[in-house]
């Protein structure tokens, strides 16, 4: 399953979850129970929002270089 990181404005915040894709954490109470974290002094009903996850990341790169590249695409430069 992929690592999302959640932002919360409210406590100025970052949490980094593992959920399905089919998943979105919407409020700090939901985050911090995925998390297993205290929600402290910020109300569990704050909305908290996604950040790019590794998941979003790579498929950019993927899209931005059809042709693979890195180590597993051949182009270590010969390392």
């Amino acid at each position: 399953m992929p690592t999302y990181e959640y932002y919360c404005e409210e406590n100025d915040q970052s949490v980094e979850v593992i959920h399905s894709m089919n998943e979105e954490m919407v409020t700090w109470g939901e985050l911090c129970d995925r998390g297993e974290i205290d929600c402290g002094v910020t109300p569990r009903e704050t909305r908290v929002m996604r950040k790019l996850s590794a998941i979003s990341l790579l498929g950019k790169k993927s899209e931005a270089s059809p042709q693979g590249g890195g180590c597993c695409g051949g182009g270590c430069g010969g390392h």
